[in-house]
């Protein structure tokens, strides 16, 4: 998965060393209720949509960004679901990275879902009643979404 400049820039200064940097991801819907993931190409696992905040950029912007990016489908971000801290990851590489992420409901606008990147092996959309395996997070973030009063959920 390409590693954008900022992080590469740091990685130059800080080695391996723990980062902590803002996340995104969506819960995107379609018209039919049906909820798009993608297939990652690194792990095969399949996960809602998810990426990196630019430096300076909003979060919804980011996400918008990153979801088109990534299955050619453009979105607008509807609700807030979810803030919270995920890891600390340590890649293959070495890196470690702690991520801030923000997590919201979005709804499609246009485009067909595909693979529009090199970071999915496959983007389609699931029915909430036969989703692929997800991690618990992930699990839990769509079926918030499904069903959201309107209140973000955050650890306090």
């Amino acid at each position: 998965m390409p590693t954008p400049e900022f992080v590469l820039a740091l990685r130059r200064k800080i080695g391996h060393d723990p980062l902590w940097l803002p996340g995104v991801g969506g819960v995107v819907f379609n018209d039919e209720g049906d909820v798009l993931l993608g297939q990652r190409a690194d792990t095969g696992a399949w996960t809602i949509i998810t990426g990196m905040v630019e430096p300076g950029e909003e979060p919804a912007v980011a996400l918008r960004r990153e979801i088109e990016e990534e299955t050619g489908v453009v979105v607008e971000v509807e609700y807030l679901l979810d803030a919270g801290v995920v890891g600390p990851i340590t890649f293959p590489n070495g890196d470690v990275c702690t991520f801030l992420n923000l997590d919201f409901r979005c709804r499609w606008v246009s485009g067909t879902a595909r693979v529009n990147d090199d970071e999915s092996l496959d983007v389609r959309w699931f029915p909430l009643d036969g989703l692929p395996a997800l991690n618990a997070r992930h699990l839990a973030l769509v079926q918030g979404a499904g069903s959201f009063d309107g209140r973000t959920r955050f650890v306090r």
